[in-house]
C-alpha cells in the first residue's frame, strides 16, 4: 500500500466510500474509519500500520499545500 488511492480501495473493500468534499477532510475521516476497522479486528497490523503511513504522509502533504497557498486548513 503505497498511495492514498490504495487506502481507498482498501477501505471500499469494507463498503466504507469517504467524500467529505475536502480532501484533508478526507483523510482525517478516513483514518478514523481505518481506526474503527482496527478496533473491530478485521485489518491485520501491517497493513493498519502501512495504510496510517500513507494517511499521515498525506495529510502533511495538503497541510503544507495549504499554507503555501495561503488557505485556512479549515475553510472552504
Amino acid at each position: 500500500m503505497k498511495t492514498l488511492y490504495d487506502v481507498q480501495q482498501l477501505l471500499k473493500k469494507f463498503g466504507i466510500y469517504v467524500y467529505v468534499g475536502k480532501r484533508l477532510w478526507d483523510i482525517e475521516v478516513m483514518a478514523l474509519e481505518l481506526d474503527h476497522l482496527r478496533r473491530a479486528r478485521v485489518v491485520d497490523d501491517p497493513t493498519f500500520v502501512q495504510a496510517k503511513i500513507v494517511l499521515t504522509h498525506e495529510h502533511r502533504l495538503e497541510e503544507q499545500r495549504a499554507k503555501i497557498n495561503h488557505q485556512s486548513i479549515g475553510g472552504i
